[in-house]
């Protein structure tokens, strides 16, 4: 064992001609690339992940997907229209479990990219009605994630605010948030996730590593 691995010290870093290969932009597919992270301990099949998306999704072209291992998977699509609207409409779940999704852009090697934030639409209770607005509800979920500031991004339902966050899955999830008034009174909001998959009701975890 010693001898083989001292052989290593002898053998070349890099080719014997120039500094190694490059690869340019229009060597790669025209293809568009989803990456996705299970968390699920259960061994995937393929064939369940395909039929199951191909319904939610309702793909015009349809996907091909790749599983690359540690329960990762590829989706790859022909069309950049259906990539991006299958990242618009996170979170995803797949039998219970939460499904991280992200654009993959080729560069890094998948096992290196990080699946530690999801958006969610966050609705927001017990909002004192004349403070239901996009500035109190930005304010008021500003702690819990990244806030999404597009023009959609913040909607009304009855009694309570709808508004898109990015989560940090790798910590418990937000049950509210302390509210206080210029008069001195205080309150309290709560939060309800929409699509929520499995969950610790222990610890508030959507993974547990």
């Amino acid at each position: 064992m010693e001898d083989s691995t001292a052989g290593w010290s002898s053998l070349l870093v890099s080719g014997t001609k120039g500094d190694g290969f490059w690869i340019g932009d229009e060597m790669g597919s025209n293809e568009f690339i989803l990456v996705a992270k299970f968390y699920t301990k259960r061994v995937l099949n393929a064939e369940a992940i395909a039929q199951n998306f191909t319904q939610l999704w309702r793909s015009r072209n349809g996907f091909k997907i790749k599983d690359v291992g540690d329960h990762i998977v590829l989706f790859i699509f022909d069309s950049k229209l259906e990539a991006d609207r299958v990242i618009d409409s996170q979170p995803w779940s797949f039998d219970k479990h939460l499904v991280a999704i992200q654009h993959y852009e080729k560069r890094m090697p998948v096992r290196e990219l990080c699946f530690d934030h999801i958006p969610f639409w966050v609705q927001v209770y017990d909002i004192p009605i004349r403070f239901m607005n996009r500035v109190v509800v930005e304010g008021i979920c500003f702690g819990i994630g990244e806030v999404c500031t597009t023009k959609n991004s913040v909607m009304e339902g009855g009694d309570f605010m709808r508004i898109r966050v990015i989560i940090d899955i790798s910590k418990p999830l937000c049950r509210g948030q302390k509210i206080s008034m210029d008069d001195g009174s205080n309150g309290w909001v709560s939060f309800k996730y929409e699509r929520l998959p499995n969950i610790c009701y222990w610890c508030g975890c959507l993974t547990h590593s």
